[in-house]
């Protein structure tokens, strides 16, 4: 039997007990899914009022629904559970984090759904979650009964905008290209006023998840905030410069002995590099070694590093921009370096975007984020989001893009203080370089005199299938010219 809410109000009120005070249900949804139908016969007038009336039968709070792990993209089917922000009992909103996990290619930090309190944990810290399986168990009163049925699909009722779902569906116009998403994020973007067309999706197949919408919102809100502050007319009083401390030598850690074997399984970042390197070394791959001169780039880097361009932006100019640039300007007359071979070998891609990657030694492992497009940045621009990328990396905060699309790739085995090096192609790119420590050497100058000379060895490594040995070394000889004449970068930026 089907009661109004009212309806049910009225039952109650018109008859002379009181069968259910109900005071926690916080909704009509709530309070009408809650309540059961029973057959009570009640004492009115000296007699018996036969009546249909209701009974509480437990106190409900909403539904409780499978949170499930959503599809991350580029081929990821399971996690490592890295920390929980929540416990069972908590209470959470919509965008609240839940984990954060880790894949083999970055670490993503996990979001509710629903507002609602978490019932169940289903994976410890350090567990492996599959995609598409429950994370947590959320009890909530916001999920209808439609959208909790879309979420034990794991979204495969997903709606294209324009689209009808049924008589009670909330017609949008209909977009050019179909946009992937679902009911509740549907619903999101309209409080927000959103064009979904506007929002890039990252879920399986573009779709638009609920925390893509929150990074959209949160964009635009950065965007009004960014308002550009009035000059500071405040004097500038000159603070007297402290003496510079000596500093202590830093003890030497000594790490503790191990005393029985162990055994750690393979997960993360170690994992990513487990399959990368496997398929790698099924390139058959040559190495060709040179040495650079860059005691003209030593002293232009010494000029610019202190320069007010560099310090408005914060950023410490190191070497590294000016040889990734020095790449890609060198890869521009040579794009053979900068493609990828099909696994049948049968056809050549040429990259058209140089997305230059940079082996970084991180506290999760090895990683490799490329700079995208530098074809189109300064060396200035590639300076900062090369900091950026290096402060994510140590972080462990690096995003799924920053690690996918690279093309070529350079490795700084210098800062260990390496001079050589045989580098390991990275697949599915044709082409890597490893960049050995600077060191002051003394050289012979066109006149014959000994002079002290900075010097870098630079070891290549590229795929024998598509590259040989006169185009890897005609790439090499144009890359070391624009850092050894620094001027010579000037002709050929845009």
């Amino acid at each position: 039997m089907n009661f109004s809410h009212g309806r049910l109000l009225r039952l109650v009120k018109e008859t002379e007990y009181w069968v259910l005070f109900v005071k926690s249900c916080a909704s009509k949804r709530t309070l009408t899914s809650c309540i059961q139908p029973k057959l009570f016969y009640l004492k009115e007038n000296n007699g018996y009022l036969r009546k249909n009336l209701l009974h509480s039968t437990s106190f409900c709070y909403g539904k409780i629904v499978p949170f499930k792990l959503s599809d991350i993209g580029e081929g990821i089917t399971e996690v490592t559970i890295k920390e929980w922000f929540v416990k069972e009992g908590d209470k959470v909103n919509q965008f609240d984090s839940i984990c954060e996990v880790q894949s083999d290619k970055a670490s993503v930090t996990i979001t509710s759904r629903y507002d609602g309190v978490i019932k169940k944990i289903h994976y410890n810290v350090d567990d492996t979650a599959k995609v598409g399986l429950p994370l947590v168990d959320i009890e909530s009163a916001e999920v209808d009964e439609g959208e909790a049925q879309q979420t034990e699909i794991l979204d495969k009722d997903a709606i294209t905008l324009g689209e009808e779902t049924g008589d009670d569906a909330v017609k949008l116009p209909a977009a050019k290209e179909q946009i992937l998403t679902t009911p509740a994020v549907r619903k999101i973007a309209m409080e927000h006023n959103i064009n979904l067309a506007e929002v890039t999706g990252t879920g399986r197949d573009g779709r638009i998840l609920k925390e893509d919408i929150v990074k959209h919102v949160e964009s635009l809100k950065k965007a009004k905030e960014e308002v550009p502050k009035p000059l500071d007319q405040t004097p500038i009083i000159e603070k007297p410069v402290p003496e510079p401390i000596k500093s202590l030598p830093t003890p030497v850690r000594i790490p503790p002995v191990i005393e029985k074997d162990t055994i750690e399984p393979i997960k993360g970042f170690r994992k990513a590099m487990v399959k990368t390197m496997t398929a790698s070394l099924k390139i058959p791959e040559f190495g060709y070694c040179d040495e650079v001169d860059l005691t003209e780039l030593v002293e232009v880097r010494k000029l610019l590093k202190d320069s007010a361009a560099v310090k408005d932006k914060g950023i410490r100019l190191s070497y590294m921009p000016f040889f990734i640039k020095a790449a890609s300007l060198a890869l521009r007359h040579y794009p053979l370096l900068n493609s990828s071979l099909d696994e049948p070998c049968e056809n050549i891609t040429y990259k058209a975007a140089h997305n230059i990657g940079l082996a970084m030694d991180t506290p999760n492992g090895l990683v490799v984020p490329n700079v995208k497009h530098v074809q189109a940045l300064s060396v200035l621009d590639v300076a900062q989001e090369l900091s950026r990328l290096i402060d994510a990396g140590l972080r462990g905060a690096l995003k799924q893009s920053d690690l996918t699309g690279g093309t070529f790739t350079l490795s700084n085995i210098g800062s260990f203080g390496g001079t050589y090096a045989k580098p390991v192609i990275l697949a599915p790119e044709v082409a890597i370089g490893a960049l050995g420590t600077i060191q002051a050497l003394p050289r012979f100058d066109n006149a014959g005199n000994v002079v002290k000379a900075h010097i870098m060895q630079v070891s290549w490594s590229a795929d024998h299938r598509v590259i040989d040995g006169a185009t890897m070394a005609r790439f090499s000889n144009l890359w070391k010219s624009y850092l050894e004449k620094p001027s010579l970068l000037l002709l050929e930026l845009k």
